[in-house]
């Protein structure tokens, strides 16, 4: 632990600005559903309006963090983040101000608020932290990192809680944009190593282009099963999120049930990722992986078919919000480790993207089968057998490091 905290101040600057940033970012995306009500009565939104505002954000924050890591890759998270946070703190101040159209929800929560997550979101800044640490720390960083934007899910819905009630939304979403622009003002601080050039593999990294790194990562047969599998992942966690509520009122349990499994999956989740960033460290990551997704399947299995009680409904959040997050240190770690940390940004920005894609549709089939057949129970058997799928796909994964890398 040592060598991990005190490698060089900058790294304890960097990962610290990470955390801050990724647990702000996150914490204040979590509060949109509990201000729905608000935007229903002051902003004349509709459900409809509302939800599409939600998975255009989710659509556009896949496709610019592709873009986003590029640029982090190049000029480092400090130039960039800075921009993509005060877009999204922008989105969030505009929320409250005249202009109520559906078209203004779109823009601000949708297209604004999307492009701020692809800046400030746990996917750049655990990629923009592991280009300061070595190999063997990089999945610890990970997980902190991901810990602390759970932590901030947990937080951010009770600050939010508390300010509701002496105030107006509208005051509330604008102390949030003063912490946004706090954390935008952080990033500043993640700036790329200044010794990253020192040894031979970073020399032999700068040689490569964004391209060639794109061309490389697309031919090799590993990261093609890493971005299949990060697909299941966000399918799965987003069936969740956004049909539970209306899951556990089918199957007849009080609404409260399904408010215990979101915080115990935000609770649980820092451990989930903590235990994971270490775990990766020490052993095979493509291992890990499997395992998660088995874990993820037999979990679902439980939930759907033992006897309904607030018992299998608690334990449900528990398991799986242990499991929720915790592929991001090790999905991130091979590809580091494959391809080196030169165009890690852009590499897992696209891993991400197909993350973003599971998301939208695992919210769009729960609702759809529920439409079709007034049941969610195909949404889920859809999310176990893509767990299988992903416990087999990572198996084959060849975690070394390329020969370009090994060889210098």
């Amino acid at each position: 632990m040592k060598k991990l905290f005190f490698q060089n101040r900058l790294a304890v600057i960097a990962l610290f600005a990470c955390c801050l940033m990724v647990f702000t970012s996150m914490g204040v995306r979590q509060t949109f559903g509990m201000f729905f009500t608000c935007f229903e009565e002051d902003l004349n939104a509709t459900r409809t309006s509302f939800g599409l505002a939600i998975a255009i954000q989710a659509i556009v924050w896949g496709i610019a963090a592709f873009f986003i890591g590029i640029l982090v890759d190049r000029f480092g998270a400090a130039r960039v983040s800075i921009f993509a946070i005060l877009l999204y703190a922008t989105g969030i101040y505009a929320l409250s101000g005249p202009d109520r159209s559906e078209y203004a929800l779109i823009l601000n929560l949708g297209i604004l608020v999307g492009i701020g997550m692809a800046g400030g979101g746990a996917q750049t800044a655990v990629s923009a932290a592991s280009k300061y640490f070595p190999n063997e720390n990089r999945s610890k960083v990970a997980g902190i990192i991901t810990a602390c934007g759970s932590l901030g899910m947990f937080v951010y819905p009770i600050l939010s809680e508390f300010l509701f009630r002496i105030t107006t939304w509208q005051n509330t979403y604008k102390v949030f944009t003063v912490l946004l622009l706090f954390a935008a003002a952080v990033s500043l601080l993640i700036k790329l190593p200044k010794e990253e050039n020192n040894n031979e593999i970073k020399k032999v990294e700068k040689k490569q282009s964004a391209f060639q790194a794109l061309q490389e990562a697309l031919k090799h047969k590993g990261y093609i099963f890493l971005v299949c599998g990060f697909f299941v992942c966000g399918f799965q966690i987003t069936l969740i999120a956004t049909h539970i509520p209306g899951y556990i009122a089918e199957r007849g349990l009080d609404n409260w049930n399904a408010t215990a499994i979101l915080s115990l999956i935000g609770l649980f989740n820092i451990f989930g990722t903590l235990t994971m960033g270490y775990l990766g460290d020490k052993y095979s990551k493509k291992i890990l992986l499997s395992g998660l997704y088995f874990l993820r399947a037999i979990t679902i299995i439980l939930f759907l078919f033992l006897p309904t009680s607030s018992v299998v409904a608690i334990g449900f959040g528990i398991c799986f919000g242990f499991l929720w997050l915790a592929t991001i240190p090790a999905t991130n770690g091979i590809v580091a480790q494959i391809f080196g940390t030169k165009h890690l940004a852009m590499l897992f920005g696209l891993v991400f993207l197909s993350h973003q894609v599971g998301g939208f549709l695992g919210a769009f089939t729960g609702g759809y089968f529920f439409d079709q057949y007034g049941s969610y129970d195909y949404a889920w058997y859809i999310s176990i057998a893509l767990s299988i799928f992903a416990t087999l796909m990572h198996l084959p994964i060849d975690e070394r490091p390329l020969k370009r890398l090994t060889t210098a």
